[in-house]
């Protein structure tokens, strides 16, 4: 198992040279819970540069869940175009929409059960709102955490929650906000799915690379 407190410091030194998420980058400009929510929802299974100019077209004509409602399902899903799951996502977004209206006065809950309520809604997108859109301690563990957790030692897991359950036991509170963004340039940069660039890992000498077949 590789030493977390150093991975961890070479990780965030190594960070500045890395491209940042795309709704990290979105969220540090702007610290709008809202927009953090929905931008997550139009990432998953979406590449970043995609992500950010579907989030782009969608907010210039609606930033709040009160104007999302005024455009149809089919408006939106036109706009968000070509994020994956288009469709199921406009759906989402309007359903998500209706609730914030009805039931939390137009505001994005800070709570993690209320938050989970919300359909499409599950925990990377919950810990990502309350980290990113309220600056509260949460772990989002999405496909790039879980797996470079995994290689490095430190679980043991198949699932990013069970992941995410094992890092609050063993990671200090200090590294809980920023190892998602962390980690997700690192997963793109270096520590990719296959054939991992571990010749330029600031980590290299640290990790087990378990589970790593081939590697440049």
């Amino acid at each position: 198992m590789a030493p977390v407190e150093e991975v961890m410091k070479r990780v965030a030194e190594a960070y500045v040279k890395w491209r940042e998420p795309v709704v990290t980058a979105m969220a540090r400009r702007k610290r709008d819970p809202f927009k953090v929510l929905i931008s997550c929802i139009l990432s998953l299974r979406t590449k970043d540069e995609v992500t950010k100019q579907a989030s782009k077209r969608l907010f210039e004509k609606a930033s709040t869940p009160e104007e999302m409602l005024k455009m149809s399902e089919k408006e939106i899903a036109t706009l968000i175009f070509p994020v994956g799951f288009y469709n199921v996502k406009a759906k989402n977004i309007r359903d998500i929409c209706k609730v914030l209206v009805e039931k939390y006065k137009g505001k994005v809950p800070d709570s993690m059960d209320d938050l989970l309520s919300l359909k499409g809604v599950g925990r990377k997108t919950a810990n990502l709102v309350l980290i990113e859109g309220y600056d509260k301690p949460g772990i989002c563990v999405d496909t790039h955490v879980h797996r470079i957790c995994n290689r490095l030692g430190w679980v043991k897991t198949r699932y990013p929650d069970e992941t995410e359950k094992r890092l609050r036991e063993i990671l200090p509170q200090k590294y809980w906000k920023n190892i998602n963004r962390w980690f997700v340039a690192f997963g793109k940069t270096i520590c990719r799915p296959i054939s991992p660039l571990c010749s330029k890992c600031p980590v290299e000498d640290l990790c087990p690379k378990i589970g790593v077949i081939r590697s440049r």
